[in-house]
């Protein structure tokens, strides 16, 4: 059975599987911004959030992206968080230093959208790729202790959810 997400109301497919609490956090490889290729096996064995916005040049990804920042900040070095988008890594990187984002990282899936396909956020039946709107908690151990698949791409995801849970699993 397809999985599916609306965009402005039309029902697009995701491809990949729909991810679930106590899965093993699948590996992946996305582009940072000073391009170097990392997947979940490169990132600190810590608690991770992985922020999935369709691209940062909208303003709900915008708001996303700020919003974390904001709240993670308090949380130091304690865990590392990410924005994951198809956005190349050099507008991830702009915007980035215009809006003053420092404790979130980018990470970019233009490279072959293995993390679209490996966390069930690649949408199929667009003009060109996106990603759906999707919150991953992954704890030190590699395991997902949180996820949020947003049904309608252009709504916000649940802020306080994803946080509670990215603290319990620190």
């Amino acid at each position: 059975m397809a999985r599916t997400v609306t965009f402005k109301g039309q029902s697009l497919n995701l491809v990949g599987p729909e991810l679930k609490v106590g899965d093993q956090a699948p590996n992946f490889a996305c582009v940072t911004s000073d391009l170097q290729v990392i997947g979940i096996d490169k990132t600190p064995a810590k608690t991770r959030l992985f922020s999935v916005v369709p691209s940062l040049d909208t303003p709900v990804c915008s708001e996303q992206t700020k919003k974390f920042e904001q709240e993670l900040a308090a949380l130091k070095d304690s865990v590392a968080a990410y924005t994951v988008s198809l956005d190349l890594p050099f507008a991830q990187k702009r915007f980035c230093a215009a809006e003053g984002i420092n404790t979130m990282q980018t990470l970019s899936d233009a490279h072959d959208h293995s993390f679209g396909k490996a966390y069930g956020v690649l949408i199929e039946g667009l003009p060109i790729p996106l990603l759906a709107r999707a919150i991953f908690v992954v704890d030190k151990n590699g395991k997902i202790a949180y996820v949020e698949y947003v049904p309608e791409v252009t709504s916000h995801p649940n802020y306080e959810k994803a946080l509670e849970a990215l603290k319990a699993a620190s």
